[in-house]
């Protein structure tokens, strides 16, 4: 079987584009203005009335939006932040830069996402945030415990880096009302090349980050340029979103149905075609709701099929080795038993908008003969 050029792990890392993005790039750089300007403004805007929130604000990343969120909700030292331990480290690193604890928790096996019950049984009384990943773009319903939480002045914070066009029930990930950071890194469901965005909770948080994403200055670019002087109000760091990125986003936007339609299909076609294989669980994004991110499955010998499907040139990976486990984060290592037995088994399948179904196929086929033949290889030895 000749593997196509589409299941390259290159492949998986490239960002799907329409074909608009490099005239608005264009655009920008002619303007002489690459920082943040009225593009990322008509972004912010545009992101904003799509999710259907009355503001949000852009920043650089995904990693700086958690990290001027949980600043925003006055989570610092002598702060616990419970946050699972399956995801990408830059959630954790984010609890970090504030100085706050980490203390993870697991994930529901099904979903890798966290539920009520287990975020309340880490609940301390120096919890200050919860941080509920919405993993593989599978939103997360916090609602039945949102009260005591908000009642112990607990902000829900959720790291939606895969769920950017996800729905919460009716809204949008994003509308419910919780601190939500998206991001636009080059892989996410929607690219800005690199960024992120931050939804707040009202007006008085939106302009705290947006002071903070900018070194503390108040004042706009476009009023800088009127005056002799600005003013610094407190602290702040360089992570406006440059509107080089802001246009690529713009670009995007408007086909954002289609990538919707697109990655849903793609994921059920792995649905059907993985129902044949014994012995693959596959992880439930719940795509009737979400725009997927992942496709991932959980298998038995993870490393040594893993290794197999990379040799025929199928891009396959790992998302994410678990936190706690990590050396960067010993101290706050616990017992999180589904974690730990999920992290052995899990598999990303190739998943991105440049796949057909044939692809699909390929991918399937490959994963039963690996599994066929690393199962005999340790029966053989066993």
């Amino acid at each position: 079987m000749t593997i196509t050029a589409r299941l390259d792990v290159g492949r998986n890392a490239s960002p799907f584009l329409f074909g608009e993005e490099a005239a608005a790039v264009a655009e920008v750089l002619e303007s002489g203005q690459y920082g943040h300007t009225d593009v990322t403004e008509e972004f912010e805007r545009r992101i904003a009335a799509f999710l259907g929130v009355r503001d949000a604000v852009a920043v650089m990343s995904g990693t700086a939006a958690l990290h001027t969120a949980l600043l925003a909700a006055k989570v610092g030292p002598g702060h616990e932040v419970v946050v699972p331990s399956m995801t990408f480290c830059a959630t954790v690193q984010a609890i970090l830069a504030v100085g706050a604890t980490p203390v993870f928790v697991d994930v529901d096996p099904a979903t890798l996402c966290v539920t009520d019950q287990l975020v309340m049984d880490a609940v301390t009384d120096r919890t200050r945030a919860v941080m509920p990943v919405l993993f593989g773009g599978r939103a997360i319903d916090l609602s039945r415990i949102r009260p005591e939480l908000a009642a112990r002045d607990i902000a829900t914070m959720e790291d939606a880096a895969h769920a950017f066009g996800s729905r919460n029930g009716a809204r949008r990930v994003g509308a419910t009302g919780d601190l939500t950071c998206f991001s636009f890194g080059p892989i996410k469901n929607l690219t800005c090349g690199q960024g992120g965005v931050v939804i707040p909770r009202g007006h008085a948080e939106a302009a705290t980050i947006r002071r903070m994403r900018m070194l503390g200055v108040v004042q706009s670019q476009a009023e800088r340029a009127q005056t002799t002087r600005y003013c610094v109000e407190g602290f702040g760091l360089r992570y406006q979103m440059s509107g080089i990125n802001a246009a690529i986003g713009l670009a995007q936007l408007p086909h954002f149905e289609k990538t919707a339609a697109t990655r849903r299909g793609l994921w059920r076609a792995y649905r059907r075609a993985l129902a044949s294989l014994d012995g693959v669980t596959l992880v439930d994004v719940d795509p009737d709701r979400s725009v997927p991110h992942l496709c991932q499955v959980r298998i038995p010998h993870r490393d040594k099929v893993h290794a197999r499907m990379k040799a025929r040139g199928i891009g396959v990976g790992v998302h994410y080795p678990p936190n706690h486990l990590q050396p960067a984060f010993a101290e706050w290592r616990r017992d999180l038993p589904a974690t730990e037995q999920v992290g052995r088994e899990l598999l990303t399948l190739p998943f991105h908008q440049h796949l057909a179904e044939a692809d699909i196929d390929q991918v399937v086929t490959a994963l039963g003969q690996a599994l066929k033949t690393v199962g005999a290889a340790s029966c053989a030895r066993s």
